[in-house]
């Protein structure tokens, strides 16, 4: 026996778990994803990655404005799925919808639930300097990611990830757990656990502004904002009045600079150090207003940087 799936999901991070299903031995009957947006400079309209995927595939592609839309619902009555998997559809789901399939719409979410409800987990897990984090597998509800949990996997934080990085692990090993889950909810082996009420934590979406780096924080604050940030919305700072994107930077204290202000900028031939709340961090790759990334001595000869310059703080103090 096999599950009937309807898959929802529409960023390129719900790309690995709808390949896993469609390989799986239950059967992908729909795609469910966001209509087509307006991205990049020529402000075209552009297809999700899952529709693309779906498409590549042959498989039925459903793109409500709103999954409550009586045309949508009648279709996925139609269909007859007795679970809808999810993977970052990016639209809360009514309970008209939830009621759809025999056992639910079952969502893959990228944190080990319940921390880091919301839809930014793996940003906020690195922001915090969590060093363990994961997926859990749960049957969606009408609240915001708390429902009972079916299965969980764990990955741990690397010094180095960016959330790109951990995102991008945290997709393919997610993947698997989602068609396990798919599995024991198929042969009756899985049934899911409430969440516990202690250690909820909220990780709501990052806007640019959250992604301004406060330099008269600790150097460590500093190193996981960046991070967390990269390579979406992009951390960032001005100087001279323009932003400059910054990837992520380096906590090595050797060869620092001693005394550096916050936010005081100093370039050497090979390196560019700014101070913070505690000690220097080293710049690695930016890019400044209207040009493309480049390292950071590069954009330091350009710049001309002059002694006791510094990156300002004024937007994230407001």
């Amino acid at each position: 026996m096999s599950l009937r799936l309807v898959f929802a999901g529409t960023p390129e991070v719900a790309v690995p778990a709808l390949a896993a299903l469609h390989a799986s031995e239950h059967e992908v009957v729909a795609v469910v994803t966001r209509p087509d947006a307006r991205s990049g400079r020529g402000r075209g309209l552009a297809q999700s990655p899952v529709r693309q995927w779906a498409q590549e595939h042959g498989i039925e592609v459903l793109t409500p404005r709103k999954p409550g839309e009586e045309d949508f619902l009648e279709r996925l009555r139609e269909l007859e799925p007795d679970v809808c998997p999810v993977v970052a559809y990016g639209a809360l789901i009514p309970r008209v919808a939830l009621d759809v399939p025999r056992h639910g719409w079952v969502n893959l979410h990228f944190s080990l639930l319940p921390a880091w409800r919301g839809a930014a987990p793996v940003q906020h897990a690195l922001m915090a300097g969590d060093e363990m984090t994961g997926a859990s597998t749960f049957l969606i509800e009408q609240g915001l990611d708390t429902g009972p949990v079916y299965g969980v996997m764990t990955e741990r934080v690397r010094p180095t990830d960016t959330s790109g990085d951990l995102l991008g692990r945290l997709a393919e090993g997610g993947a698997g757990l989602l068609v396990a889950t798919m599995d024991g909810i198929e042969d009756g082996s899985l049934r899911p656990v409430p969440q516990s009420p202690e250690g909820v934590s909220l990780a709501p979406k990052i806007e640019v502004a959250d992604a301004q780096v406060r330099w008269d924080r600790p150097a460590v604050a500093v190193d996981r904002l960046v991070r967390g940030c990269t390579p979406a919305p992009g951390a960032w700072t001005t100087f001279r009045g323009e932003r400059v994107k910054l990837a992520p930077v380096s906590l090595t204290a050797a060869d620092a600079p001693e005394g550096l202000a916050p936010g005081e900028v100093v370039a050497g031939k090979r390196e560019v150090w700014v101070g913070t709340g505690t000690t220097p961090v080293l710049l690695g790759q930016v890019r400044p207003h209207g040009k493309k990334d480049m390292a950071a001595p590069d954009w330091a000869r350009g710049t001309r940087i002059a002694r006791g310059e510094s990156f300002t703080m004024v937007e994230a103090q407001a």
